[in-house]
């Protein structure tokens, strides 16, 4: 974990995962170990993603799947005030961060997921400054790929198994929070107008 203000970059990371990006400077995570790697010619108009990078996310997937549903939303559930205020001085006044979590959750479980080897380029550097890390540039050559969201991109680059077991997660996750099962626990102690709604 990334622990330094781990409320607000817990809440700008989430919001970011359904937006175009989500900068790695504000995720409460350490970013995944090693690079990103490609199999085919360099000069290739395109490559394939290596098969060996699902195992750089198999150590988050599974802390993922360590960590005690229960325990987790209530924790949640008891620091929600904290959440709620992060939300709105990122410039969400009056909005339930809690209805952005299930809606981001939801957004996260509809990412595809696409048979077979997947094409990636590499983009072009305009300009004289050489490029230091290339294998940040890639981008898919499937439009409808390259379209996604910052979040579903990454549900796509662990891999299928990987995003399965994630989404496993991240459903029984959606469950609790969205059907006011979190404030079991402490829901005295969260103020009625920081208490996340029911989500439709």
């Amino acid at each position: 974990l990334q622990p330094e203000g781990l409320v607000r970059r817990m809440v700008a990371t989430i919001d970011n995962l359904a937006r175009a990006q989500a900068p790695s400077r504000m995720w409460p995570v350490q970013p995944t170990p090693g690079r990103f790697t490609v199999e085919g010619a360099q000069d290739a108009p395109a490559q394939t993603i290596a098969p060996a990078n699902a195992a750089r996310y198999q150590a988050f997937v599974t802390l993922a799947e360590a960590v005690p549903v229960d325990a987790a939303v209530k924790l949640y559930a008891r620091m929600y005030p904290l959440f709620q205020a992060a939300y709105e001085e990122l410039g969400f006044p009056g909005r339930y961060f809690n209805d952005r979590l299930v809606a981001v959750l939801d957004h996260l479980r509809a990412a595809p997921e696409p048979a077979g080897p997947l094409q990636v380029r590499l983009v072009p550097v305009v300009g004289e400054v050489p490029s230091t890390r290339p294998w940040v540039r890639y981008e898919f050559v499937d439009p409808q790929l390259q379209a996604l969201s910052s979040g579903q991109k990454m549900l796509v680059r662990m891999g299928p198994e990987n995003a399965r077991r994630l989404k496993a997660v991240l459903a029984e996750l959606r469950r609790r929070v969205a059907t006011g099962d979190m404030a079991a626990g402490n829901v005295a102690r969260i103020p009625a107008q920081a208490t996340p709604p029911a989500s439709r």
